[in-house]
């Protein structure tokens, strides 16, 4: 299988997983007013279970290196097969939250918030199960990073008081919720696997091709309980149904599928790079995700238009403050 041999290399594939986490929601964006995201969201975990198994099939399963995929699944110990369930049904609940608020709040607004907590607790739960990197520079970057998300977050309390905005509290509170849940998953499907040893993973220990393949299994699934219950219960609007997803065109369903897939690129990198990079590093500069989505939501989306000099000059700090942080969270590896 594939294995990331260096820290330079696995920052690269750090990085490609932000740019990938901080655009997947664009592929919702282009469908919203016109395909609910409860519909949308099937066709996204369908395009994140499909980018595992072809990523397991094909990068997991070539070369001399490590165990292939039809092996190591075999092999794997039913309790690290759990906990990447586990944690593939807590993100979903987490993510699905996200994506609300991303249809009613905004991209600006929902990812700073949510996917900033749970950067902040997410390093913090993964440098406690597996302490690799300089703890100061990391911890440094991090609190840089809180800094950038609580001015997005005063930028946007800002704007909203200059134009039209419904129900803002409650799609922050939501972003809060989607933030504290997202933070726990990673370590969930990191204690599966050997993070020491990709070549010659332990006995029992899942590679993270496995790893992800296990953990898109238990989005899927869990979609059965959490986006059935938001179709017949939204949290916003009338109800749908199945029907309506059955009725929506091949083009639509293939935007959720290719938004899925993004996202899935991007975490089946960010696994690969955690053995060389440490969980706390790999999930930290994957979470840079948030400035990739704040940059996406300013500048193409527009979602500040109309925002005065006071929010500019505060969305540029953020900016300014994101970028320092991350460079010390990399620099925290060496």
């Amino acid at each position: 299988m594939f294995i990331v041999e260096s820290y330079p290399m696995a920052v690269i594939f750090c990085i490609v997983t932000m740019i990938c986490w901080g655009s997947w929601a664009n592929t919702q964006k282009i469908v919203q007013g016109r395909w609910r995201f409860e519909l949308f969201y099937w066709d996204y975990a369908l395009g994140i279970f499909l980018l595992a198994l072809v990523g397991a099939l094909t990068m997991g399963s070539t070369g001399t290196s490590g165990r292939g995929f039809i092996d190591d699944i075999q092999q794997a110990d039913s309790g690290n097969i759990i906990n990447a369930l586990i944690g593939g049904v807590v993100f979903n609940l987490a993510n699905i939250l996200l994506t609300a608020a991303i249809a009613n709040a905004g991209m600006a607004v929902a990812f700073p918030i949510g996917i900033g907590i749970a950067l902040i607790i997410g390093v913090l739960i993964n440098y406690l199960m597996h302490s690799k990197g300089d703890p100061y520079l990391l911890f440094i970057g991090v609190f840089l990073v809180t800094v950038a998300i609580v001015l997005n977050a005063t930028a946007y309390k800002r704007y909203a008081g200059n134009v039209e905005k419904k129900n803002v509290t409650k799609w922050v509170v939501v972003s809060v919720v989607a933030g504290i849940l997202m933070s726990t998953f990673y370590s969930f499907v990191a204690s599966g696997m050997d993070l020491d040893n990709f070549v010659s993973p332990a006995a029992g220990k899942m590679t993270p091709y496995t790893a992800f393949v296990i953990f898109a299994s238990g989005i899927l699934v869990s979609n059965l309980l959490f986006v059935t219950y938001l179709m017949y219960n939204p949290l916003e609007g009338g109800p749908t149904d199945y029907k309506a997803y059955f009725k929506g065109n091949f083009g639509t369903h293939i935007i959720g599928i290719i938004g899925g897939s993004i996202w899935g690129l991007g975490n089946l990198f960010n696994l690969i790079a955690a053995g060389k990079a440490g969980p706390a590093i790999s999930y930290g500069l994957g979470q840079g995700a948030t400035m990739v989505a704040a940059l996406w939501g300013v500048v193409i989306w527009k979602e500040f238009k109309g925002g005065d000099k006071t929010i500019s000059l505060l969305i540029k700090w953020m900016m300014a403050l994101f970028v320092t942080g991350l460079g010390l969270i990399i620099a925290s590896g060496n």
